[in-house]
């Protein structure tokens, strides 16, 4: 592989997936702490509450991300960590955690990038109303405020938001996520407060971190039609307007695509007269999330009246049955060249669930990850080469890991974790993607 000489090589997790220390050392409850604890929300009952207990490994984990070489690190701060009730009250025993982490990356080389919101609200803002209420918006600002001014003098990179979709609308909407609700209209709100958070702190993080830069992670997915039947094709138009305009197109500056508005028939009176403007906030960079496509056939129209199906799912899925799709990312990157003006994209996650075996004499092998992740980087190289400016990598995810709604029965890790002993163990397609950053790596470890 042929990447810029100034590309960040890197790796991803978040802090509920990975901390444990749930209610240790100061930290309030978390809507995923109370989500998990409610029976019959996860499977086989699992929770975070010890995850892969990152949370007093951290220095053993720092030591295993500098053998892979990587030159970034992607985290995110766990909110009630550091304001256990959401706002007011300061845990700084939870700064303290965060600020010796960060040190300890720059001491190993390693650039950290700072997410500030990965899912998991102080349950205290739940109880208020949670993200379809303006003031956990507003909440957020407070919190980023002393997230950037703990750790600004140290870190450059930060993501307001990780997936605002799946927050606002798995969370709210489908309840597959916390807080498990099943209220569309609340989903709809959510998703503009959630916006709205990260638009009003986009100005603070840059006064506290004058060198910062900043931007949002979201996840995107290609909606291709069935067949190339009107119904087919006007069933994706509508998947990618709720799924990846409603969120790119305010993030540009565009305002909420009007076709999904009408579609949501939702009392928009939450929106107010300044809110796209401050939404709008000129970004540093836009993170995208790929895993695979969706391919969309019309509800609501049998079969012997549409076209036939042209379009079909590919024979590899992954274990969370999703299709492996590689060009999906290129699509991807190539549609937000060309539609959108984000001045910088990193992929921020991307990798695959595969039931890995530990063999006899404890390594794993796992070459269908390897291959996914391989195959991707291909389509990124790719999009690359047609222009689009795409400054760093970051596979999903560093370590296996407390999987959501799944718990600890889908593993994406490139390092297995066992979760009864906690020992790490590269799997093979971390050894190659080590190889990967050494072939492909820039000499002053410092990206775009």
């Amino acid at each position: 592989m042929n990447f810029p000489e100034k590309f960040f090589w890197g790796a991803a997790t978040a802090s509920y997936q990975i901390e444990g220390a749930w209610d240790q050392d100061g930290k309030g409850e978390s809507i995923w702490d109370r989500f998990s604890h409610t029976p019959g929300n996860v499977e086989n009952g699992d929770t975070g509450d010890v995850a892969i207990d990152h949370y007093r490994r951290w220095r053993e984990d720092i030591a295993l991300m500098a053998d892979l070489g990587l030159q970034a690190y992607r985290f995110s701060i766990a909110w009630p960590r550091i304001l256990p009730e959401g706002t007011g009250r300061i845990n700084r025993a939870g700064i303290d955690f965060y600020s010796r982490l960060v040190d300890g990356l720059l001491e190993a080389g390693i650039e950290p990038f700072v997410t500030l919101y990965h899912w998991d609200l102080p349950q205290a803002l739940q109880d208020r109303g949670g993200w379809p209420a303006r003031a956990t918006a507003e909440a957020f600002v407070e919190y980023a405020d002393l997230a950037t001014r703990s750790l600004g003098d140290r870190v450059t990179r930060w993501t307001t938001l990780n997936e605002p979709r799946v927050s606002a609308f798995i969370g709210y909407a489908e309840g597959r996520h916390a807080p498990g609700h099943t209220d569309p209209g609340e989903a709809v709100a959510a998703s503009h407060h959630l916006l709205l958070a990260h638009g009003l702190a986009v100005p603070v993080i840059r006064t506290n971190v004058p060198e910062s830069r900043v931007g949002i992670v979201v996840d995107l997915i290609p909606q291709q039609p069935a067949s190339p039947s009107l119904p087919d094709r006007n069933a994706a138009i509508w998947s990618d307007g709720w799924i990846n305009r409603w969120f790119l197109d305010p993030l540009a500056g565009r305002g909420y695509p009007q076709d999904v508005v009408a579609g949501f028939e939702s009392d928009m009176a939450f929106v107010r007269p300044d809110d796209l403007a401050t939404i709008a906030a000129p970004l540093d960079f836009l993170g995208i999330n790929y895993y695979s496509r969706n391919i969309v056939r019309a509800n609501g129209v049998p079969e012997e009246e549409n076209h036939p199906r042209t379009v079909f799912r590919g024979p590899e899925v992954t274990e969370m049955d999703w299709e492996v799709y590689p060009e999906g990312l290129y699509l991807t990157l190539g549609r937000l060249y060309f539609d959108y003006d984000f001045p910088s994209i990193y992929i921020t996650e991307n990798g695959a669930a595969y039931p890995d075996a530990v063999s006899p004499d404890g390594s794993v092998d796992d070459p269908d990850r390897l291959a996914y992740i391989c195959r991707h980087l291909a389509q990124v190289e790719r999009a690359i080469d047609i222009g689009v400016p795409v400054d760093g990598y970051f596979v999903w995810s560093l370590f296996d890991n407390f999987e959501w709604g799944h718990g600890y029965s889908r593993r994406f890790g490139i390092v297995h974790v066992d979760y009864e002993t906690q020992r790490r163990t590269f799997k093979s397609s971390a050894r190659w993607y080590r190889d990967v950053i050494r072939g492909n790596g820039h000499s002053d470890g410092k990206g775009a």
